[in-house]
């Protein structure tokens, strides 16, 4: 199984719309660890670790979010593995 662990940074209309909550859902459904939070300048950050297949399809959705989020902009760094499990809300 190849692996994968990304950090992004979603920009746009991302916080105070549930994008935390709506991206820690989608990350355990598809296996994912990490984290998710909000950052001071208004970008949300997410850390996704797993299943190459798993991480490219979360990244794929951070692109949309949940209903009320606009998304303008998704940039995304692969970092050497990190041992984290579950999927935080910080």
């Amino acid at each position: 199984m190849k692996t994968l662990c990304l950090r992004c940074y979603v920009t746009g209309r991302v916080q105070g719309v549930g994008f935390r909550y709506a991206t820690a859902e989608k990350a355990l459904n598809l296996g994912v660890n990490g984290y998710v939070r909000n950052l001071p300048d208004r970008r949300v950050e997410v850390l996704a670790c797993g299943e190459e297949s798993a991480v490219v399809a979360l990244r794929n959705w951070l692109w949309q979010g949940p209903q009320p989020a606009r998304v303008s902009d998704v940039r995304c760094e692969t970092l050497p593995h990190q041992d984290v499990h579950g999927f935080q809300i910080d």
